[in-house]
Order: structure tokens, then C-alpha cells, then sequence
């Protein structure tokens, strides 16, 4: 059993979606960086220095009572979820752009050679110049 499972993990598609995992944790740190400290800022500077973050619906204000215990705000960070948008938007036209110029990169396919006369047409030529 631990020889197959040791085969199993030392195939090539494994080892693949590990790589192609560790990458992704990767990728989605520049992603993050990219949108969060460079595009939301630009977003920001448009909207008038408006920060979607911090925009949210307080359902009830945070309390302190008489012994000191402080009871935090509850409220509905929508702003959170606009920025979330905002930043699928930017990922996706970014992904968008990469995929377009990646494949204006790749040779278009080539087309099929024109066919030519099959084994029957060429027999059939050769059997009516004999009769001939």
C-alpha cells in the first residue's frame, strides 16, 4: 500500500497541481498587492479620495457598561464587499488582456493541405487510360 501510494504521489500530474498550487498562493499575493496598494488607489483618487473599505451600515454602536466591558460595534462592511468587486473587475480584464495577447503570440494553425485524389479516383484513372 505505501508503494502505490508513493507511486501515486511521484506521478507527473501530482506533482503538477502541487507546483501549479504553490503558485497560485504565490500569484495571488501580487494579485492582492497589485489591486489593494496600486489600482484601488487610483480607484480612490476618481471617486473624489473616496476608501470603499470603509463604508458599512452600523446596525448597533459599540457600548461600554459600568464595569468597563466594551461591547464592539456590529455593523455591515458592504464597503469590503465593493472593494472585493472592484478587484474581480480589475483581475478580469487584466486576465482578459493576458490571454488575448498570448494568443495573438501563437502561431495561427495551419490549414489542411488540399486533398488530393483518393486510391479509387487514382484507380479509376489509371483504369479508364488502360482501356484507352
Amino acid at each position: 500500500m505505501l508503494k502505490e501510494f508513493k507511486n501515486f504521489i511521484m506521478t507527473g500530474n501530482v506533482i503538477d497541481l502541487s507546483v501549479a498550487v504553490i503558485l497560485g498562493a504565490a500569484l495571488g499575493g501580487v494579485v492582492s498587492g497589485f489591486t489593494n496598494d496600486i489600482m484601488m488607489p487610483l480607484v480612490g483618487h476618481f471617486t473624489g479620495g473616496m476608501d470603499f473599505s470603509a463604508l458599512k451600515v452600523v446596525l448597533s454602536e459599540a457600548t461600554t457598561d459600568a464595569e468597563g466591558n466594551v461591547t464592539p460595534e456590529n455593523a455591515i462592511m458592504w464597503g469590503k464587499w465593493v472593494n472585493a468587486l472592484i478587484n474581480l473587475v480589475i483581475v478580469g480584464f487584466v486576465l482578459f488582456m493576458i490571454v488575448k495577447a498570448y494568443n495573438k503570440t501563437k502561431k495561427p494553425a495551419e490549414a489542411p493541405a488540399p486533398a488530393g485524389p483518393s486510391e479509387i479516383d487514382l484507380l479509376t484513372e489509371i483504369r479508364d487510360a488502360l482501356k484507352k
